[in-house]
C-alpha cells in the first residue's frame, strides 16, 4: 500500500449539507429529489450535477446514494459539492466501507455534520487505480441490476398475461380469438359471470397439504438451512437474503420438507406477499408464514401462485383478514378463500408456460445472491488495498 496516500476525507471530496424542500413544494418534474433513504419524491429544478453521491445527514445517517441523473439533494443529506481529483464512483464504494454512526452529532434524532466528517483520516489511490476499482465493483452492480430487472419484467408478463386470460377471460378460444370478446358463453358464479365450464371452489379444496409453523420459535444460527419468514419475501421474491436467520440440520431433518411448487405465503406484516418454490426446497418455513401445497389433480402450482398473487386473489385475501393495527389471516379463514379453477387443458397451458417463467426468476435470484456475495467480499479488500484489481479480476473469474 506504500503508493497509496494518506489524506482526509475532506482532501478527496467536500460536503454540503442539502438544500430544504418541503413535501407540499414537491413539483412531480424529471429530477429526483433525493434524501437520506434515496429517491422520496421528483421535482422541476435541481440542486446537483450528474454522478453526484449524497449521505444520509438525519436520521439515516452516513448511507450513500450516487445519482446518474441531475437531482435534488434533500436537507436531510450531506452531498458532495466538489471532487478534488477523485473518481466519483470510487468515492461512492469508498464511502459505503466507513462507519459514520461514531460521527453522529446528533441526541435523540442521529445526525451527521459535514464539519466531523471532513477531517476523517483515510488512505487513497491514484486517480487511475480509483477508476480500475470502480469499474470491477460497478460491471459487478450492473450484472445484479441487469438481472434483477428481468426477474422484474418477466413477472410483469406473467402478471399480465395472467390477467388477461384468466380475469378478463380474453384467453384464446378454438378459433385462436379472444374468448369474452368474441361472444364466448358466461356463467352465474360467486365471482361474478365467469366462463361455461369454469368453477368456483375454496382454498382448502385446492390444497394437498399446508405447512404452518407459526406457532414454533426455533433457535436461530449464524449458518445452516434459511429460515423464511414474512420480512424476507416481497413482491415474489426473497430480499434481505444477507439478514437471514438459519436453523440447525439436525431441527431440519426433522421437520416436515418443502417440494418444487410450495408456495410460501405470509399471514401478516405483511398478509399476502408470495414466493413460489421452483427448485431449491432447503428452506424452513418460519414467522408469519403458512406454506401452500397444491393438490395436483384440482388445481396446478403456478396457476394457485398467480391466482393468490394478482389483485382479485388479493382481494379475496385481505376481504378475510383481522386486526386494526396489523393485518393477519387465520388458516380457518384463509381455508375459505375462493379459487376459480379454469378447464384443465387451459391451466395446463398456462402452467408449462410460467413455470419456466418461475424456474428462471429463481435461477437469477440464485446468481444476484452469488454475485451480491462476491462484490460484498471484494468491496472491503479493494478499497483498503488489501487486493488489488487484477487479483479481484481473477476472483470474479474463477467465480462464474
Amino acid at each position: 500500500m506504500s503508493e497509496w496516500k494518506e489524506a482526509t476525507l475532506g482532501e478527496i471530496v467536500t460536503f454540503q449539507r442539502g438544500h430544504d424542500l418541503p413535501q407540499t413544494e414537491f413539483k412531480g418534474g424529471k429530477y429526483p429529489i433525493v434524501g437520506s433513504n434515496g429517491i422520496i419524491g421528483y421535482h422541476n429544478e435541481y440542486t446537483t450535477e450528474e454522478n453526484g453521491i449524497t449521505i444520509g445527514r438525519s436520521g439515516n445517517i452516513g448511507n450513500p446514494f450516487f445519482i446518474n441523473s441531475k437531482f435534488w439533494a434533500h436537507n436531510t443529506t450531506l452531498y458532495v459539492k466538489e471532487f478534488h481529483n477523485s473518481f466519483p464512483k470510487f468515492v461512492y464504494y469508498f464511502l459505503k466501507t466507513l462507519n459514520f454512526q461514531k460521527l453522529n452529532s446528533g441526541s435523540a434524532v442521529p445526525s451527521l455534520n459535514r464539519n466531523y466528517i471532513h477531517p476523517f483520516p483515510i488512505k487513497v489511490p491514484d486517480y487511475e487505480e480509483q477508476k480500475q476499482i470502480a469499474d470491477v465493483l460497478s460491471c459487478l452492480d450492473r450484472k445484479i441490476d441487469n438481472l434483477r430487472r428481468q426477474n422484474e419484467t418477466l413477472e410483469k408478463i406473467a402478471q399480465t398475461l395472467f390477467k388477461h386470460w384468466f380475469i378478463d377471460f380474453e384467453f384464446p378460444n378454438d378459433d385462436g380469438k379472444p374468448y369474452k370478446s368474441s361472444g364466448g358463453a358466461m356463467v352465474a358464479s360467486e365471482l361474478g359471470d365467469i366462463p361455461e365450464g369454469w368453477r368456483v371452489i375454496t382454498l382448502k379444496e385446492c390444497l394437498q397439504h399446508l405447512i404452518d409453523n407459526r406457532g414454533k420459535t426455533p433457535k436461530f444460527f449464524a449458518s445452516g438451512i434459511p429460515a423464511l419468514s414474512a420480512k424476507f419475501i416481497k413482491g415474489g421474491n426473497l430480499v434481505n437474503r444477507e439478514n437471514f436467520n438459519y436453523i440447525s440440520i439436525d431441527l431440519f431433518a426433522a421437520s416436515e420438507k418443502l417440494q418444487s411448487g410450495d408456495i410460501i405465503m405470509t399471514s401478516e406484516a405483511p398478509l399476502g406477499e408470495l414466493y413460489y418454490i421452483s427448485k431449491n426446497t432447503n428452506y424452513y418455513p418460519a414467522q408469519r408464514v403458512f406454506a401452500l401445497r397444491a393438490n395436483q389433480k384440482v388445481v396446478l402450482s403456478a396457476y394457485l401462485n398467480y391466482w393468490l398473487g394478482n389483485s382479485l386473489g388479493q382481494s379475496l385475501i385481505n376481504r378475510r383478514a383481522t386486526g386494526s393495527t396489523v393485518q393477519g389471516i387465520k388458516q380457518t379463514e384463509l381455508y375459505q378463500c375462493e379459487v376459480l379453477i379454469p378447464q384443465r387443458e387451459l391451466m395446463e397451458k398456462f402452467s408449462h408456460c410460467f413455470n419456466k417463467v418461475l424456474y428462471k426468476k429463481e435461477f437469477n435470484e440464485n446468481q444476484i445472491q452469488t454475485l451480491t456475495k462476491t462484490r460484498d467480499t471484494l468491496l472491503p479488500k479493494l478499497m483498503s488495498g488489501e487486493i488489488r484489481v487484477k487479483e479481484a479480476e481473477s476472483i470474479i473469474e474463477e467465480g462464474k
